[in-house]
């Protein structure tokens, strides 16, 4: 499964090691995920990771191996209306190139598209794990 991962999640992982999006980290070789992100969340993750403590740098240093790079995408062939122009080229791009896209940013994500977009399920990844453990694909 292709999982693209928004800023918020990559810096919700550096900053804890118990949390959902730290899990990603952890089970995604044995899951047989793909964990993907782009130039875009990479530099606006590069950017926020100076407001945190360094053990965030050193966490993302280690975890950044785990991230395969894909290009972004700024057009989309379909009509698509998503006001967060900041947000947009994260969503094209996961409509691109994953099967899901896993954000915090329930705002300008969740509460404006909804749980999907052009059927690509959009979640916050705890909601990720716990699908995937209903559905029992979760060792």
């Amino acid at each position: 499964m292709r999982v693209f991962l928004d800023t918020s999640v990559i810096l919700a992982a550096c900053r804890s090691s118990s949390g959902a999006s730290r899990a990603l980290f952890e089970l995604d070789a044995d899951q047989g995920w793909k964990l993907l992100s782009s130039p875009w969340v990479l530099a606006e993750v590069e950017k926020n990771l100076a407001k945190f403590p360094f053990e965030s740098t050193a966490a993302w240093a280690s975890m950044r191996q785990r991230v395969e790079l894909v290009d972004d995408i700024v057009s989309f062939d379909k009509a698509l209306v998503f006001p967060a122009s900041k947000d947009r080229p994260v969503l094209l791009t996961a409509l691109a190139w994953a099967d899901v896209l896993l954000t915090l940013d329930r705002e300008d994500f969740i509460e404006i598209l909804g749980s999907s977009c052009y059927g690509m399920p959009i979640m916050v990844p705890s909601d990720f794990l716990w699908s995937e453990r209903r559905a029992g694909r979760l060792r």
